[in-house]
């Protein structure tokens, strides 16, 4: 199944190519179910409330990313975002532990 075009602008350009034409080039090819999955579930998202699903570990960043939110893709790889207005406006894909 081929992605539509998000309205969100993403920092990983893999990412990006990922979920317009579907291509692993730039991503974890295992990654790729769920992060299918979690970039979908983020282009109707709303609020970051919208991201808590079962497993996904949903929570706020501190620090250096402090008002970003994070969801788990697998092992230590994270789908940050950040939110303004009820909408999500920047999306990145990261190893950040």
């Amino acid at each position: 199944m081929e992605s539509k075009p998000s309205r969100r602008p993403c920092d990983h350009k893999g990412l990006e190519a990922f979920f317009r034409t579907g291509g692993k080039a730039g991503i974890q090819p295992h990654h790729a179910d769920k992060l299918r999955v979690q970039l979908t579930t983020l282009d109707v998202a709303r609020s970051p409330d919208d991201m808590n699903a079962s497993g996904w570990r949903l929570h706020s960043l501190s620090h250096d990313l402090a008002g970003h939110w994070s969801v788990s893709v697998r092992g230590s790889f994270r789908l940050t975002f950040t939110c303004q207005d009820g909408d999500v406006v920047l999306v990145d894909y990261q190893d950040y532990h």
